[in-house]
């Protein structure tokens, strides 16, 4: 009898549990999803928990997030942009290379351009912008070749400023098509035929960009400047540029976007963090609006194997022969990623689709190399 008792009650108590479980189960698996959708997973080994096909099927899965609304200020960009973008470039028998050289004075290597210049008249055009003092020049090319300069400190925004300064006034020669970013330290590795076909013929501009999830990456990125500069588009490049007519005007139409790396990418922000808009600008805005356009890789090479805040420079017993058969050999392009474990990215640096050398230019050259460059100069610009 005692039995019969207890069955009836253990069925009740049952009864009462199992929708409870059911409810309290099918709740966690609904905020689970929300949170997932909310906040998606930014690793393969969490994508692989929804999915064999990782994040992407499981984006698929979700509902589409909600388009957000442009500003006023990001569509009158945008139409700009996409109208620039939209004309064809037309080169003629007069299309001209601009050299823009940012220099704090001096420029050491001026004999060594003036050798790579001559008999090409008519086919480049010379701009310095000289941020402490003027120079005094032993090359023809070079003379009264200077640009109204402002002062330029290392880091900050007044470094974007040069260079939109420096375009600025290449763009108003209708003739100068393809334009050139060097430093005081830069020299040429290749003649100048090879340098002008190379440049004027390529369907891109020679823009460093690549993805750095570390703190010296995405790390610096801030978030004053959302709405229209979002985390997953930051990029980081060296500054050291070469680009089509066609980008540069873009350049220097853009307000908006130049503003919040103005206001919000420059030494000593919040939380003691430091970001550089020289090596951030560029690269986060062409790979926005036209990542198909740029090559991802900057044509003047530079050494960062010493592993130190700033690259190798070359002295006087380093340039050899070898050295530049080596630095104009080499047909991939290398970007290593600031995080604790560093990622190595090489990609194969592609001229119209086919690999090609990567480097026309070089920097970091100390001026007591001025004497052996001279001296090896037809013979290495051959290799």
């Amino acid at each position: 009898m005692k039995d019969l008792q207890i069955l009836p009650v253990s069925r009740h108590r049952s009864h009462l549990k199992k929708p409870t479980w059911i409810i309290i189960l099918v709740s966690l698996v609904i905020v689970f999803l929300i949170c997932a959708y909310v906040y998606p997973p930014q690793n393969s080994t969490a994508c692989y928990v929804f999915s064999s096909h990782g994040c992407k099927a499981f984006s698929n899965w979700l509902p589409p997030a909600p388009v957000r609304e442009l500003t006023d200020d990001e569509i009158a960009a945008r139409v700009v942009i996409r109208d620039i973008l939209s004309m064809h470039p037309s080169l003629s028998d007069n299309s001209k290379l601009a050299f823009l050289f940012l220099t704090p004075g001096a420029l050491p290597f001026e004999k060594l351009w003036d050798k790579f210049f001559q008999g090409h008249e008519g086919r480049f055009s010379v701009y310095v912008h000289a941020s402490r003092q003027k120079p005094v020049h032993f090359s023809r090319y070079f003379v009264n070749r200077e640009i109204r300069s402002d002062k330029v400190v290392w880091g900050k925004i007044s470094m974007v400023n040069a260079e939109r300064r420096l375009l600025s006034n290449a763009l108003k020669d209708p003739d100068n098509q393809h334009f050139v970013l060097l430093s005081d330290s830069c020299i040429p590795l290749r003649d100048f035929d090879y340098v002008y076909n190379y440049l004027m013929y390529a369907n891109t501009s020679f823009i460093d960009s690549f993805e750095d999830p570390g703190p010296h990456g995405s790390g610096r990125y801030s978030e004053h400047m959302l709405p229209e500069v979002e985390k997953k588009d930051f990029r980081k490049g060296a500054q050291w540029f070469t680009m089509k007519r066609q980008h540069a005007v873009i350049i220097m139409a853009d307000s908006l976007y130049y503003t919040k790396f103005r206001d919000y990418c420059k030494p000593g922000m919040e939380y003691g963090r430091n970001c550089y808009s020289d090596e951030h600008y560029l690269p986060t805005f062409f790979h926005m609006f036209d990542p198909a356009g740029i090559a991802n890789w900057s044509v003047t090479h530079v050494d960062w194997s010493e592993g130190k805040w700033h690259p190798k420079s070359y002295r006087k017993q380093d340039v050899t022969y070898e050295l530049m058969r080596n630095i104009t050999s080499i047909t991939e392009s290398l970007h290593v990623t600031s995080e604790e474990v560093k990622e190595i990215q090489i990609r194969p640096c592609l001229w119209n689709g086919n690999q090609r050398p990567c480097y026309l230019f070089a920097r970091k050259f100390l001026p007591e190399t001025l004497d052996n460059l001279m001296l090896i100069f037809p013979n290495y610009t051959s290799i």
